[in-house]
């Protein structure tokens, strides 16, 4: 019998990680993940984001309506909170104001972690897939591996530099560990043109 799983991907981390730069944005996520993990049975992907401000949001809604056309895909959002910075840089010699303000995306790790902990306290799955380089994940974890040893949980980091895809905490607190296979974007796009379940269709946009 198939084992079953779930996948928990953090959308930002695997987009700069993964898909930025390349021409496999309109990514459909529910065939990504059948190819990656064709013996197991998915019963969930959840999908972790927050909604950007500024030129490419209305891209990023119109992918989310396609993801929603996918009965797989679960949606999470969390939400961008402007923290203000100072310049850090000590040879800079610009003479006004030295401080700006930086969006910083809040919430992914904690609904990771919470939704994490929330299947594998209901018996949700067998084996949970968590798609992150990010070593604030490393707690949640830990804590899972420690209350159901039973359970596997495996990462799978995005990542087109070495560097950034040593991620070797994340790494080292799960049972198994892989780098995200990137030759699977070309084969799992959505088509151009998609219904959207009301009689009309959803448009790849221009530049993807």
């Amino acid at each position: 019998m198939p084992a079953r799983s779930i996948i928990y991907v953090d959308g930002f981390n695997f987009y700069y990680g993964a898909v930025r730069g390349s021409s496999h944005k309109w990514l459909n996520l529910a065939l990504c993940f059948r190819h990656l993990r064709p013996h197991d049975q998915i019963q969930r992907i959840h999908y972790f984001t927050a909604i950007v401000d500024g030129e490419t949001r209305t891209n990023q809604e119109i992918y989310l309506r396609a993801l929603a056309t996918t009965p797989e895909v679960n949606v999470i959002l969390g939400k961008f909170k402007f923290k203000e910075r100072k310049c850090q840089v000590t040879s800079c010699t610009f003479n006004g104001s030295r401080t700006f303000v930086m969006p910083e995306e809040k919430r992914t790790d904690v609904n990771i972690a919470v939704q994490l902990l929330r299947d594998i306290y209901h018996d949700n799955a067998d084996r949970f897939i968590v798609v992150s380089g990010d070593s604030d994940l490393v707690p949640a974890l830990n804590l899972a591996k420690s209350e159901a040893p039973e359970k596997k949980i495996i990462v799978y980091v995005p990542s087109r530099n070495p560097t950034r895809g040593a991620a070797v905490e994340l790494r080292s607190a799960a049972d198994r560990n892989r780098t995200f296979p990137l030759r699977l974007l070309s084969v799992s796009q959505f088509p151009s043109a998609l219904p959207d379940g009301q009689g009309g269709f959803i448009h790849k946009p221009a530049g993807w």
